[in-house]
C-alpha cells in the first residue's frame, strides 16, 4: 500500500512537470522546463556568483604594492600603474556585478547549460587578477607592454562577451519572467555593442601603444559603471 501511494504521488509530481534526481544527486525535485530540459532554482546560482565576484574584486587590492629604492612619497607616486590597473579591473568587475544582479533577479528558473554559461563568465572574472598584476609589472617595463596589455584586454572582452551570451541564452529559452524587462538589464544592453567594438579597439591600439589602451580601457569601464542616460535625464527633467 505504502509502495503504491509512492507511485501515485510520483505520478501527480510527473504531470504537474515535477523531476525527482536520482539517490546520486540527493533525490531532489526539480521542475522539468520546455523541450523536457531540467529547470533549477536561480538562488543558488545567485549566492555562488556574487561570492566569487566579490573574492575576485578583493584579490585585486594585493597586487598594490610600493617598491624600493626611493623615499616612500617617491615609491607612492611611482606606484601609479597598480592605482590604474586596480581601478580599471575592480570598475570592470562591479559592472560585471550590476549586469549579472539585473539578469538573475529578472530569471523565472535556470537550466544546466545556463549553469554553464555563467561557471564560465566566472572563470574569466576569477582570472582577471593575473591579467592585471601583468599589466602592473609592464607598465614599467617597455618590452612586455604589447603582451601584457593584449592579455589583459582580451580578458576584458571576454567577460563582456560572456555577459552576453548569458543573456542571449536566457532570452532564447525563455529564462526571464514575462514581465518587462527592468532598467537595469535593458541599459545593460545598450551598452553591450559600443562596449565590445571600444574594447576591440582598444586592443588594438594596445599593440602599438599599449599605454594610451590602458586609458581606454579605464574609459570604458567607467562607461558600463556610471549610468550616464539616466544621470542626464534627472539633471535636465523638467520639474
Amino acid at each position: 500500500m505504502a509502495r503504491l501511494a509512492t507511485d501515485c504521488s510520483c505520478a501527480r509530481l510527473a504531470r504537474c512537470g515535477w523531476v525527482r534526481l536520482g539517490p546520486s544527486a540527493g533525490n531532489v525535485l526539480v521542475m522539468s522546463g520546455p523541450r523536457g530540459r531540467i529547470s533549477l532554482s536561480t538562488d543558488r546560482l545567485a549566492a555562488f556568483s556574487d561570492g566569487v565576484l566579490a573574492i575576485a574584486a578583493t584579490l585585486l587590492v594585493l597586487e598594490i604594492a610600493v617598491h624600493p629604492p626611493g623615499s616612500l612619497l617617491h615609491q607612492v607616486l611611482h606606484a601609479w600603474p597598480s592605482y590604474l590597473a586596480y581601478v580599471v579591473s575592480f570598475l570592470t568587475i562591479g559592472a560585471t556585478w550590476l549586469a549579472h544582479t539585473a539578469l538573475t533577479d529578472r530569471l523565472t528558473r535556470s537550466d544546466p547549460i545556463f549553469l554553464q554559461l555563467n561557471l564560465v563568465l566566472l572563470l574569466v572574472v576569477a582570472f582577471l587578477p593575473f591579467p592585471t598584476r601583468l599589466v602592473i609589472d609592464a607598465l614599467h617595463d617597455i618590452a612586455d607592454e604589447r603582451v601584457a596589455v593584449t592579455m589583459y584586454g582580451l580578458t576584458l572582452l571576454a567577460i563582456r562577451l560572456m555577459a552576453a551570451a548569458m543573456d542571449a541564452y536566457a532570452r532564447r529559452e525563455h529564462l526571464y519572467s514575462q514581465q518587462e524587462d527592468g532598467e537595469e538589464l535593458q541599459s545593460a544592453q545598450r551598452r553591450l555593442l559600443p562596449a565590445v567594438i571600444g574594447y576591440v579597439i582598444a586592443i588594438l591600439i594596445g599593440l602599438l601603444v599599449p599605454r594610451a589602451a590602458v586609458t581606454l580601457y579605464f574609459f570604458l569601464a567607467v562607461y558600463l559603471i556610471v549610468p550616464f542616460g539616466e544621470m542626464a535625464r534627472l539633471l535636465f527633467r523638467r520639474p
